[in-house]
Parts: C-alpha cells; sequence; structure tokens
C-alpha cells in the first residue's frame, strides 16, 4: 500500500531507512511508488541518506551500510530527543513502577535518570537495561524474548508476557510514525505488539515522538490514539503542528 506523497522528506527517509534494514535493499522504482512521489524526489533521498553514511548507492537502489543501525538512529534528532526525555523525567512516578521500550529516545531517558531515581522498570531494550542497572536505586527488569538486532531489543511472545506481568504505573513508548486518525505505527509486527502489551499493562502511557513523525505512518498499526495519555515532543505544548491531536490524546507535554 502506497504511503501519503505529502509524508515529508524526515519522515520518508527514515522510513526508506527501515525498509532498507529490514529488507535489506530498496530500488528506486518500488520507492517512488511506495510514497507516491517522482523517482528524482527519491534519488534526492538516497543522496541524503548516503550522505549521512547509512546506505550504500547500488545499481537502481541502496542497500544499508555496514554499521550499528541501533547508534546511527540514536544521533539522529539527537538535541529533540535529549528535550523530550528531559520533559519526562518529572512525569515518572517516585518509588513507582514504569515500563520503557526498547527505542532510541526512551534509551536517552534511562540514560538521564539522576543517581537518585528510586524506580521499578521493566523493559525490553537492551541498551536502556544496561544504563538502568547502574542505577544503584533502580530495580531493572529484562524481559525474555528472542533477540531483534536492529533494535537492540527483545520481542515476542516472551516479551509481551513479561510486560502484562507488572502492573506499571506508567509506560514510556516511542514509535516510528504517529497520526491523529490512526495512532501509532510500526516497522514490524513484532514492535507492534510490543508496544500494545506494554499499553495493556499501564495506567498511564506516554507516547515520547520528535515533530519528523508527526502525522506520518509506518507500515503496522499499533497503539490507537484514544490509548495515548500523554504525547511528549520536543515542540512547545501551543505549536500549531500538534494541533490535530488536540482532544485526541489525554494531554501534550
Amino acid at each position: 500500500m502506497a504511503l501519503r506523497s505529502t509524508l515529508d522528506a524526515e519522515a520518508r527517509r527514515a522510513d526508506i531507512l527501515e525498509t532498507a534494514r529490514t529488507a535489506g535493499a530498496v530500488s528506486l522504482e518500488s520507492a517512488a511508488e511506495r510514497y507516491e512521489v517522482h523517482q528524482m524526489t527519491v534519488r534526492r533521498d538516497f543522496e541524503a541518506l548516503e550522505r549521512s553514511g547509512l546506505v550504500r548507492r547500488v545499481r537502481g537502489g541502496i542497500v544499508p551500510a555496514l554499521a550499528d543501525p541501533f547508534s546511527l538512529r540514536r544521533s539522529q534528532h539527537r538535541a529533540a530527543k535529549e528535550r523530550i526525555a528531559r520533559k519526562i523525567l518529572p512525569l515518572l512516578p517516585n518509588g513507582g513502577s514504569v515500563g520503557f521500550d526498547a527505542s532510541t529516545t526512551v534509551c536517552l531517558l534511562a540514560e538521564l535518570l539522576p543517581p537518585s531515581a528510586a524506580l521499578t522498570v521493566v523493559t525490553n531494550g537492551l541498551v536502556a537495561f544496561d544504563a538502568l542497572a547502574k542505577l544503584p536505586d533502580v530495580r531493572a527488569y529484562l524481559t525474555g524474548g528472542e533477540r531483534e538486532e536492529h533494535n537492540l531489543s527483545l520481542v515476542g511472545s516472551l516479551t509481551e508476557q513479561a510486560f502484562g506481568t507488572f502492573h506499571l504505573e506508567c509506560a514510556v513508548t516511542s514509535a516510528m510514525g504517529v497520526h491523529a486518525q490512526t495512532g501509532t505505527s510500526e516497522s514490524t509486527l513484532a514492535q507492534a505488539a510490543v508496544k500494545s502489551a506494554m499499553s495493556a499493562a499501564t495506567d498511564h502511557l506516554i507516547l515520547a515522538i520528535d515533530a519528523s513523525k508527526l502525522q506520518s505512518h509506518s507500515r503496522v498499526r499499533a497503539l490507537a490514539p484514544a490509548g495515548i495519555d500523554t504525547l511528549v515532543t520536543e515542540l512547545d505544548p501551543d505549536d500549531a503542528r500538534l494541533d490535530p491531536f488536540r482532544g485526541v490524546v489525554g494531554e501534550i507535554r
């Protein structure tokens, strides 16, 4: 199914990169058809991704560069992710139980927790778990599951069951995209299932997402808009780009 041609360049390139990493390659022709844009537009996307060192150009398309994809994604929109993480810190319940997903934004949140943080945290993120394990007053639990190399995360039925074992006061998750009408979306069914399990286990769901992903879709639907209790972006809450979400999600920070 083709994506909207109005998908902005940043979100489109992120999805192209995700597709290249999961499928192993993206052709010029298939990308132009998928995003309903001219092939010249896709060529510019390919060139931008190549300049960033994320892909290599091959005849007729691109293939992912041989690099750690999680580290590369951590470097994208770094300032926005840090602002989001700092806005979430005061929302975490002191002494409470929380769920963290494996996203780069939530990983940064784990790394920014102060040494005095007193929390019980359940996560499927391998990098986030390592950061949490260094904090003396944080009781960290790593879910079981199958290792997913691209996100350095655990997924599958064991992961979903692990989140369901806990009663979480809040859970913090990100997404590949979020749309006011259809909610969040992910690149794989496995990731979408984990996000759904987190949502079912928590009293309060926080969606941490940078502005480049607003009003965009990825391949698999995950969380309904009504299930998002707090939407946190790097934007000022009064920013017009957040208007479609007013009255749709619980609150905007």
